[in-house]
């Protein structure tokens, strides 16, 4: 369920704390026990230090001052020993078996609400820049916004419970001073609002900057594009765009530091000359040594006590404001994330998956978000069940956005889909794609086993893996036969794929897969004219119980075709099957001809 959305643009405490409780309460459900033992660790960590400091320090001298018993002193120091040990053990013992590997926990745990989130998001997310921005940002911060905000929390704990603590001494000593220091801090608290509201911002322009330097840096290391940078020129071109991409980066971090560190040094000079320097010295030195109302162990209780104050309050309201600041825009911006509205919402029925019925589009247009111009005009659709529909034309002409529309990967703009009379919005957005097998045309293999990426399920039919294989031409041998791990992300031993092993990988996932309708987006792109013919075969023998809708340039592989589409800016400009729309000497015709006579005069085959 999407959470409520919070004010945008808020500057309020009350929009600061709402973000960092929310993500607090995100995760307490996670991991309760790692939110109580932190927050509990923080003032086991630092509470005994700073009591020490006050009535510890101030016991010790006074003992000395009258001349007391030395035994007291010792007495006081293995004490003070045996507490401080005693802290730092139960710390270790809590990081090292506790903290390091449930928080590890709450990172996978965080990571995997992201990944489920996006993976409901709708296709046209993708299609926004700012939605790439703020998917990074989310996802790049989150393992590190775990543990900033849980250290956030920790100190503010901390910090409240060593406040009320201290203050309490104080007062029990002088509360003048205690007045003096929390005076000094509240007047330059205003500074750290504008401190974290410039930390978030440096923080987000930052992101949308080194996703361009970072564009540069899969460049050169990933596989996709090492050839063409090492065939041509495009080095200096590249590391140029990047220097200036990198120099952006190192100018946005100029502009904002300079503010930013003028402003922190501006309101901590205050603080410690004013309080610390000025103020309290004066006050103190006037009590011991004309009002005569403290002794030596008062003035270093009281100087380390206002000290201590002074961290807390400064904690909790300058460092609060300050870094939570920054920290609750994050949060905004993954609250932002996991509440952004889904399209593609679920029908009230369960689409069955059995045999293939009649699929009609009437009266489809699609327009893209924020075009002015429809991609898809006006279609009007018959695909009867067990049909080979093949749909050809130029690049642009809207093929692949009406498998998309067929596959709900988007909503059409007007008109309607229907299965079996029945509009395809009426039924789960999950169900309604189990019916279909799909080969995109950007396919993808996965660092898995060949089995899992041809069933793309940790569980498979091994037979059944091996029969898709066969039918889409696969013939490679295995070491470890559907067992073997493709690529190298997981398994320094995995088996890299050619660009042809590859499609037959992912055309094998149309023949495994159970359901009535099956779409191919150019699935022979990257086959040699042999195993185009052979996957077509087999394609027709594997579907022939199956409505096959496939997308090819090739036009040879449309010949068998039970009907064929041609479309051409958005609309369906003709239809028939090769035969008829050869007759008609239309475009089919056209494009058909063009390309058999490139293949003959590529083969020397001349009339």
């Amino acid at each position: 369920m999407a959470d409520k959305k919070v004010k945008r643009g808020s500057d309020s405490s009350l929009s600061i704390f709402s973000n960092v409780f929310y993500f607090l309460g995100v995760l307490f459900k996670l991991s309760p026990a790692l939110v109580v033992l932190e927050c509990t660790a923080g003032v086991m960590r630092r509470l005994p230090t700073r009591i020490i400091s006050v009535l510890g320090v101030k016991y010790v001298i006074d003992v000395i001052a009258a001349g007391g018993d030395k035994s007291k002193i010792i007495t006081a120091v293995v004490v003070i020993g045996i507490v401080l040990l005693v802290t730092k053990t139960l710390d270790w013992l809590y990081c090292e078996f506790f903290f390091n590997t449930e928080r590890e926990k709450l990172e996978g745990k965080l990571s995997q609400k992201l990944y489920k989130k996006a993976r409901q998001l709708d296709l046209e997310n993708y299609d926004n820049p700012d939605f790439y921005n703020n998917f990074i940002l989310v996802i790049n911060s989150s393992a590190g916004g775990i543990v900033g905000i849980l250290s956030m929390i920790q100190g503010y704990v901390t910090e409240l419970v060593s406040f009320f603590t201290i203050c309490s001494i104080m007062l029990a000593l002088d509360p003048v001073c205690l007045l003096i220091i929390v005076a000094v801090v509240v007047i330059f608290t205003p500074l750290s609002k504008k401190i974290g509201e410039l930390q978030a911002k440096r923080q987000i322009e930052n992101n949308r900057l080194h996703r361009r330097a970072d564009y540069f840096a899969r460049i050169f290391y990933l596989q996709d594009y090492c050839k063409e940078v090492r065939v041509n020129n495009v080095t200096e071109l590249l590391i140029k765009r990047y220097n200036e991409a990198a120099d952006a980066v190192v100018e946005n971090q100029k502009r904002f530091v300079k503010k930013i560190d003028f402003l922190y040094f501006f309101q901590e000079s205050g603080v410690q000359i004013i309080g610390f320097m000025l103020l309290l010295p004066l006050y103190l030195g006037y009590c011991v040594l004309v009002k005569k109302t403290l002794s030596a162990g008062d003035f270093v209780a009281t100087f380390n006590g206002a000290f201590s104050v002074s961290t807390s309050f400064s904690f909790l309201t300058v460092g609060v404001i300050r870094n939570f600041s920054e920290l609750a825009r994050l949060i905004d911006k993954y609250r932002e994330f996991l509440a952004r509205d889904v399209k593609i919402l679920d029908g009230e029925k369960i689409a069955e998956c059995g045999e293939p019925k009649t699929i009609e589009l009437k009266n489809v247009s699609f327009t893209y978000p924020g075009n002015s111009s429809p991609t898809l005009n006006n279609i009007n659709l018959t695909i009867r069940p067990k049909e080979k529909i093949a749909l050809v034309g130029y690049n642009g002409a809207g093929k692949t956005t009406l498998t998309n529309l067929l596959l709900r990967l988007y909503d059409v703009s007007e008109g309607e889909i229907l299965i079996d009379n029945e509009d395809i919005r009426d039924v789960t957005v999950d169900s309604h794609r189990n019916r279909f097998s799909a080969v995109f045309q950007d396919f993808q293999l996965f660092s898995a086993t060949l089995g899992e990426n041809v069933s793309m399920d940790e569980v498979f039919d091994d037979d059944g893996v091996s029969n898709a294989l066969k039918y889409s031409g696969f013939t490679k041998e295995m070491a470890k036969g559907n067992d073997t791990v493709l690529l190298r992300e997981f398994d320094d031993n995995g088996v890299m794929m050619s660009g042809g092993e590859a499609q037959k990988i992912a055309i094998s996932r149309a023949f495994y897969k159970n359901c009535p309708y099956v779409i191919l987006d150019e699935p022979s792109a990257n086959l040699d004219p042999v195993a185009e013919y052979n996957l077509n075969r087999a394609m027709m023998e594997a579907a022939k119980d199956k409505t096959v809708v496939f997308i090819s340039h090739r036009l040879s592989t449309t010949i068998n075709a039970d009907r064929i589409y041609v479309m051409e800016n958005g609309s369906i400009i003709e239809q028939g099957t090769h035969d008829e729309l050869m007759k008609q000497g239309g475009a089919y015709a056209y494009m058909f001809n063009l390309q058999a006579e490139k293949y003959r005069k590529e083969q020397g085959i001349y009339d």
